[in-house]
């Protein structure tokens, strides 16, 4: 295990009726005017943004909104948002939705200071040194960018989806009622679980050694998807189920699983290649690559994390021949996907065959990817093609 230094700045406040707490902790920054960032109309059919606007208005807090962000957030949106900031001298930014409103929101605010166009910092031209202060009130279980400095954000223009971090961009606080994905569609709840699952996968295989606490960790929360995912499909307002997942995203991408190790994060350079071609859902683009880059990487040299992720999480029994016990646990993984109603394949989701090549090359702009083994455009290629 590496050396970690572990600081997890977002101030969670969990269950139900939490928002309670909204106004208050918007004034703990001095904030009086509020941008509210959210995607669809579903908060305001839901009743959700008349309850947040109360709040602020309860609190005498000035609030504007943009609303219509799309899954795959697109820069556009960020240039908006920049625009509002700048007009209404917003000071603080509330982000009500799931990753894609959340990410959007932190790169508005790490560019409303910013003299140049907002793209330049996932281009790398330039590094975030300020931003104003966000919180959110999550209405989806799937990246934990509630929780952490990371965002990605689409350039539909160019064709790219590009990644930005910067640890000025943490959320101050964040509000998790379960109560609050009940109307996730079924899809969106599946593709969410799909997510949180490839965080710690990216995680747990890792080319650092003896990390055996996180690997049990990684495992449990792995388990927790297994165990919940099928009741959360059945009953969507089941409060347990929902309140076990939404934990478990927000534990799969706050840094926990991360210390003392490196991560892999190949896959999710090579999914963002591919929604940002066809748009695709990121959740549902990971459950297809997944497995395939599993098979993909796995030998001798590595079956051993594989055969424990298919005894410790897919219940597969011990056998002499890890490495047949590890596949016996990749296809189980694969029928989980299936079952909760993800696609198996890319060409099931309207990715063409001809595009394969250009997202290999995409994948490694900025050179090779992935720790746990080091993958070339060739390779990516492979695994496409083993994907699609």
């Amino acid at each position: 295990m590496d050396n970690f230094t572990l600081n997890i700045p977002t101030k969670i406040f969990f269950g139900r009726n939490q928002i309670k707490v909204l106004g208050r902790q918007i004034e703990k920054y001095g904030a009086t005017r509020v941008l509210i960032c959210y995607g669809s109309k579903r908060i305001k059919q839901d009743g959700l943004f008349r309850t947040i606007t109360d709040k602020l208005t309860d609190r005498g807090l000035f609030y504007t909104e943009l609303g219509g962000i799309a899954p795959n957030p697109r820069i556009t949106s960020v240039r908006e948002g920049v625009r509002i900031c700048r007009e209404e001298n917003i000071d603080f930014i509330l982000a009500v939705g799931g990753g894609s409103v959340i990410d959007c929101a932190k790169l508005i605010a790490g560019s409303v200071n910013y003299e140049g166009d907002p793209w330049d910092f996932c281009l790398r031209k330039a590094a975030i040194n300020k931003a104003l202060p966000i919180g959110t009130v999550l209405t989806l279980a799937a990246t934990g960018s509630e929780s952490n400095g990371n965002a990605v954000i689409s350039n539909i223009e160019t064709g790219q989806k590009l990644a930005v971090y910067s640890p000025i961009l943490w959320p101050k606080f964040s509000i998790l009622d379960p109560e609050y994905t009940y109307t996730v569609p079924p899809f969106h709840t599946a593709a969410g679980i799909a997510d949180i699952m490839s965080h710690i996968f990216e995680q747990y295989f890792s080319p650092t050694p003896d990390t055996f606490t996180q690997d049990r960790l990684s495992e449990a929360l792995l388990k927790t998807c297994l165990k919940y995912a099928p009741v959360v499909m059945e009953n969507p307002h089941d409060y347990t189920a929902r309140a076990e997942i939404l934990w478990a995203g927000n534990l799969a991408l706050n840094t926990l699983l991360s210390l003392g190790r490196e991560g892999d994060w190949a896959n999710h350079s090579i999914e963002h290649e591919v929604s940002a071609l066809f748009d695709i859902s990121h959740g549902a683009g990971l459950a297809i690559l997944f497995p395939n880059w599993m098979k993909y990487v796995m030998d001798d040299s590595n079956a051993d994390k594989f055969y424990s992720l298919a005894v410790n999480v897919f219940g597969v029994a011990e056998r002499d021949d890890k490495k047949a016990a590890a596949l016996e646990g990749i296809d189980r993984l694969r029928a989980f996907y299936s079952s909760i109603g993800l696609p198996a394949r890319l060409s099931e989701t309207g990715v063409e065959e001809d595009s394969l090549q250009k997202m290999a090359e995409g994948a490694v702009r900025f050179g090779e990817i992935g720790e746990f083994r080091k993958l070339k455009s060739k390779d990516i290629l492979a695994i496409l093609k083993m994907a699609y």
